[in-house]
């Protein structure tokens, strides 16, 4: 080949630079386009200018940097009168609703108490940006809005607080949702017989179990129905304590960490104490007795009791919140119970009036017939000796011993019996038999077969066990050698009777069993915080 034939193939070909050409002149055009579209978004951006840029946003890290000292409001003060009010508050996003592209609804949660708020388009004021991010909150988030309460055109259904809603200024996110929520408010909200009538219309809603919502409990504490739950369970704690402190009680606390087993070695948590071994309180039992034989009088204590029992049951715990006291008496361990009873009852009237509210919202999710008591006007507590309530029993076909402890099963039967002869949800069986009763107990004077003891009972179920003690050294310690328990053991307890003790007696309540069935619950461990059993250590 020539050098004139080698340089005439190397040039390109008349199509070749006819393609050139086009792609040349396509991606001319597409540059064109390009910058026509980015001066054209210009433009609009230019034209659309944010003038709500800072009424909106997420705020800077709180390292209390600034304090305005401007007040914020509670929700559950506002009602229809508060009309026109400015206001600010801090609240968690609880749902939101975008309606079209000119107005966003929330629903604004602090605690057990809702509000409606309402994000509307308003030249000047709220933009369109505005808008568009406010609808993108995630649920959850705790956000901070400024608004003026209007009056809804009609009653919102949806939140507690029904003749009010939040015209929205402002709206920033103070702390917001970085991760993806197991389950919902409204589907952890909701009561059982929702989720069977979904089932049956082909509703599918996502059903919350207990062992999820114990899983992720600080999302699950956050319902309305846990807040309301714990307001109940301070009521009971409230109430127990300004009754006490009438009566001329005083409030003690006493040591978690014991050198021996309070009742029964085989039901306490031994723990390393140094080159020995130390015992998980199962209750104050042993201090408030050596209380009393320290001229305390009347003692009471609220405190966290420990029980290594292996029961998986639905109203047993390995830690609880135990609401102790002991008291002297003059004459007759009968001045226990009555001051027992009247407690109980005080704290019953106190719950129904003070906290209805929350009571009424607890039984939406769940339902059950209002707890029952007989006043003193109608006759006061009834109280059954142990035998008149087996009687009951094997009346109604229960294969029961007369000087056998009640099983839980039977319990419960008794206690149907009771509702339906007497009427009533709380009772006190008293005289249970020597042999099932703790070493400290004292005998029933006129038959040692059975003792000064009491259990009282809601639903059917025992929320405080007591008894009058023995206040006697030497007969606490023969006492003590029947049950196996050598005295020795023991040595500062019993030394404390040595020293002359007046006759007391007391009992031991379980706070969260006695919120469960007054609320009729279910499960103990709704009603603890962040419960603990045989198969739960975490959260």
């Amino acid at each position: 080949m020539s050098t004139e034939q080698a340089q005439e193939s190397a040039q390109p070909s008349k199509n070749a630079l006819k393609k050139a050409a086009k792609e040349a002149e396509k991606a001319a055009k597409a540059a064109e386009k390009k910058a026509r579209q980015d001066a054209e978004a210009a433009a609009k951006a230019a034209a659309e200018v944010d003038d709500a840029i800072h009424h909106y946003g997420k705020l800077p890290l709180n390292q209390s940097q600034t304090k305005t000292g401007e007040h914020r409001i509670q929700i559950s003060a506002l009602n229809a009168n508060s009309e026109g009010q400015d206001v600010l508050f801090r609240a968690r996003l609880h749902t939101s609703r975008a309606q079209g592209s000119k107005m966003v609804f929330f629903v604004f949660r602090q605690r057990q108490h809702t509000i409606q708020g309402l994000l509307q388009l308003k030249e000047g004021h709220v933009s369109k940006q505005m808008l568009k991010w406010g609808a993108a909150i995630s649920t959850e988030s705790i956000v901070l809005v400024r608004g003026v309460v209007a009056r809804p055109l009609e009653e919102v259904q949806s939140v507690t607080i029904k003749d009010a809603e939040i015209h929205i200024a402002e709206i920033f996110v103070i702390s917001s949702v970085e991760t993806r929520l197991p389950f919902t408010m409204d589907d952890a909200s909701r009561p059982e017989e929702e989720y069977e009538r979904s089932e049956k219309e082909g509703i599918q809603y996502n059903r919350v179990l207990l062992e999820t919502r114990l899983n992720n409990r600080v999302l699950d504490l956050r319902t309305q129905t846990n807040q309301a739950i714990f307001t109940i369970e301070y009521g009971v704690c409230d109430l127990f304590r300004s009754y006490l402190n009438s009566q001329g009680f005083t409030e003690i606390h006493t040591p978690k960490l014991q050198g021996a087993a309070t009742e029964s070695g085989a039901s306490v948590f031994k723990v390393q104490y140094f080159n020995g071994l130390a015992y998980l309180a199962q209750s104050p039992q042993l201090p408030k007795q050596m209380a009393i034989a320290a001229d305390f009088e009347r003692v009471y204590e609220i405190a966290p009791v420990f029980r290594a029992e292996d029961s998986n049951t639905h109203r047993h715990m390995t830690e609880f919140m135990g609401l102790d006291l002991e008291m002297a008496f003059e004459e007759s361990y009968d001045e226990v119970i009555e001051v027992l009873d009247s407690l109980f009852l005080g704290i019953f009237e106190g719950l129904s009036t003070k906290y209805a509210g929350e009571i009424a919202l607890i039984n939406k999710q769940f339902p059950a017939e209002p707890f029952t008591w007989r006043k003193k006007e109608q006759g006061g507590t009834l109280r059954l000796r142990f035998s008149e309530g087996i009687a009951m029993l094997k009346a109604a076909g229960a294969e029961v011993e007369d000087l056998e402890d009640l099983s839980t099963e039977n319990e419960k039967w008794l206690g149907r019996l009771v509702k339906e002869k007497f009427n009533t949800d709380f009772y006190i069986l008293d005289k249970f038999p020597m042999a099932v009763r703790p070493f400290y107990t004292m005998a029933d004077p006129e038959d040692a077969r059975y003792s000064n003891s009491y259990d009282f009972f809601m639903r059917g179920e025992e929320i405080l066990s007591g008894a009058q003690r023995i206040h006697d050294a030497g007969l606490l310690e023969a006492e003590m050698v029947k049950k196996g328990i050598d005295p020795a053991s023991m040595k500062h307890y019993v030394d404390a009777f040595r020293l002359g003790c007046p006759p007391h007696g007391g009992g031991g309540i379980g706070l969260e069993r006695v919120v469960m069935l007054f609320l009729k619950l279910n499960n103990i461990r709704r009603a603890a915080l962040f419960p603990r059993d045989p198969k739960r250590l975490v959260p």
